[in-house]
């Protein structure tokens, strides 16, 4: 393949730009802040079904408590209407006067009891009312992290975007000046070799592998015409001469 010096030159000022959009994809898919959000994400959906798990336990602690109390209220109307056909005198029997003292006695001990349960539960509704305001307090605090890393996680995509968009308009211009066939030959040989397709010969050392060129190759690239498209026989790259190239 034959392409003029300066052609070849300026595939060295795309790989520069192809490498450093490169790096921008890469600090893009590992900013920090998209991390960070996604784990504060995760936490606020723990958050979430926290608060759904303490509201639940709150209504039913309220279901719990009306009933307790409705019992309680049953207890006591019971207990009045006997106290009721006590004092009326409508009982004369000694028999039933006794039972009927029993009964209502028996049911002033189980309305005690059932009011102890009322307290029990009215006292667990308060450590499930608390527990779930922390919840609630907890989650209006995460949405405001959220907030603040989504406004510092969209700045620095931002900046990264431009300074991306910026390479890429010098990409297309570069380009232009590179023929297509040896364009093609580069792109097909940076997508086989983690994005370097063209190195330049520094002081007898391919800068794509790093590795020094014998001295048969270095004879062979002395006497190759300048126009002539020369691959590193180790790596296969396309391998740019310069005035730094020490032939």
């Amino acid at each position: 393949m034959k392409a003029a010096p300066e052609a070849q030159l300026r595939l060295l000022d795309l790989q520069q730009l192809d490498s450093t959009l490169d790096r921008l994809a890469h600090r893009r898919r590992v900013l920090p802040e998209l991390a960070e959000y996604a784990d504060l994400e995760r936490r606020s959906a723990e958050l979430r079904d926290s608060i759904v798990a303490a509201e639940t336990d709150v209504s039913d602690l309220d279901r719990e408590q009306v009933k307790a109390e409705k019992d309680v209220d049953s207890v006591r109307q019971r207990a009045d209407r006997d106290r009721d056909r006590l004092d009326s005198g409508q009982v004369s029997s000694a028999r039933d006067l006794e039972n009927l003292q029993s009964e209502i006695a028996s049911l002033q001990r189980r309305q005690a009891d059932l009011e102890e349960v009322v307290l029990e539960i009215m006292e667990r509704r308060e450590t499930a009312e608390a527990k779930l305001a922390g919840l609630r307090r907890a989650q209006e605090e995460q949405q405001a992290k959220l907030a603040e890393v989504a406004e510092r996680r969209d700045n620095a995509l931002r900046e990264l975007d431009d300074e991306a968009g910026l390479s890429s308009t010098a990409r297309t211009a570069v380009a232009k000046d590179i023929p297509d066939d040896l364009l093609q030959l580069y792109e097909r040989l940076r997508a086989q070799l983690s994005g370097v397709g063209a190195a330049a010969l520094l002081r007898g050392q391919c800068q794509g592998c790093h590795l020094a060129l014998n001295t048969v190759d270095l004879n062979h690239l002395r006497n190759a015409p300048p126009d002539e498209v020369i691959r590193c026989e180790e790596c296969r790259r396309i391998l740019i001469r310069t005035a730094e190239s020490g032939l």
